[in-house]
Formats: structure tokens, sequence, C-alpha cells
């Protein structure tokens, strides 16, 4: 089966009735790297928690591995958030004893070798470091996992170009070809060199799943530019 994920009638309803996700049917191949992208408020992040199992469904069911959201699942997510979630007063060779203690696909030795390769020290404390040390440390946690999923929540936003450079050598390098990256993020341009399928979703909806060649050969145009056409005001 090469399916990863399946997403069936998936619904999301906050409270005062606020529809997030309306309906929506996906499913996500093995081996792909692949971005979420749509604008604010579109239901990107609502969909991220429910595959990590933060969120319940109010409607409809999600897969993965044919297993719904449990423990089951989370064991083979690696889920890179939008905002850190490590405390400041931890040292980073800390982090790397909780993630090896937590999860038993860690890797230990290839966290302590993208480290190195940064010259970034294990007695460092996280907040001694520069906010893109920061997120790149988060992030060589992340992908140090030999998960089949990693979900990665605007994972070059706020860091400058060359950490941004960084941060996509690392995603590419550090996945086996049977495991899918899935990446939310607005820097579209930044990415789009990585990736092999792209999932559009505008109010709840998905409006778009297709390949990036197949974008660039249908429509003669960047992913970046037929976002910005499909999702003109």
């Amino acid at each position: 089966m090469n399916e990863l994920v399946e997403v069936i009638g998936l619904t999301k309803v906050y409270e005062k009735k606020k529809l997030a996700l309306d309906h929506i049917n996906l499913t996500i191949p093995r081996g792909k790297i692949i971005g979420l992208l749509g604008p604010n408020g579109s239901g990107k992040s609502t969909l991220i928690k429910l595959i990590n199992g933060l969120l319940v469904t109010t409607e409809g069911e999600i897969l993965i591995n044919g297993k719904r959201p449990g423990p089951e699942s989370k064991s083979c997510v690696s889920y890179l958030p939008e905002r850190t979630y490590f405390q400041g007063g931890m040292k980073v060779s800390e982090l790397i004893s909780y993630f090896a203690d937590f999860y038993a696909d860690f890797r230990p030795d290839r966290a302590r070798q993208m480290l190195a390769n940064l010259q970034i020290e294990e007695t460092a404390r996280l907040k001694t470091l520069s906010k893109g040390t920061k997120e790149k440390v988060q992030l060589i946690m992340v992908m140090s996992r030999d998960a089949q999923l990693y979900i990665l929540d605007e994972p070059i936003a706020g860091v400058d170009p060359a950490a941004r450079d960084y941060i996509l050598r690392t995603i590419i390098s550090n996945y086996n070809e049977n495991a899918t990256v899935l990446i939310s993020t607005h820097l579209i341009t930044d990415i789009e060199k990585v990736l092999d399928e792209v999932i559009f979703i505008r109010g709840g909806r998905v409006v778009l799943q297709d390949t990036v060649e197949h974008i660039r050969e249908s429509r003669g145009k960047s992913v970046d530019a037929y976002f910005r056409e499909v999702f003109a005001c």
C-alpha cells in the first residue's frame, strides 16, 4: 500500500460553530516531499494538528498506516511545530537525552553529527542561542528520528536565507526514501525546489493536489506563480 495518510470526509468545527475544515478527502503517498500551501486561516494548522492527534475530528477520519491518530501513529510521526516548545534553560545535550528516552527511533549519533557540522556545542543552553540556531537545533532533533512521516510547520519562517538553505538541505538528506515530509509554509519560492507535490487548501477545502512537475508542464509557470494565480483576491 503506497498510501501513508488517508483523510476521509474530514470536518472540524470549533466552538461558536467556526468551520475550519469542510469534508476534506486527501491521500498522502509515501516517499514524497509535499508542500501544504494556503493563505492564513485556510485550515493548514488545523489539519496538521488533527494528523498529530492534538485535536479531535468533528466528522470523518484520518488513517496513518491504517491507524487512527493515537499512540501507534505518533510513534511513526515526527512533528516540528511552528513555535518551539523547548525550555530555554535546557542544554542541547539534555534535548538529545530527552528525545532518545522518548522516541525509540531517535538517532543520537545523527543528531550529534549535524550539531557538530554546525559547530553547535552540546553544552550550550537554548536561551543563549540565536533564533536561527534554535530553529536549527529543533529541526535537527525532529529529523534525527527514523520516522515515516515528518510534519514541519513553517520550518524556515523567521530565519535568514543561509539558515533556510541549511534547513532545506537537512530535510532532503535526513529522511529515508520510503518516508514522506509534509511542509506547511508561506515561503513557497524558497521550498519549491525540494517539493515533489503540493496541496493547495482554502477555506477548509482542498482545491488542488498535484505534482510540481505537472503544474510546471501544464501551466507553464512555477508553483509560486500558480499559487498566486489561484489565490488572487
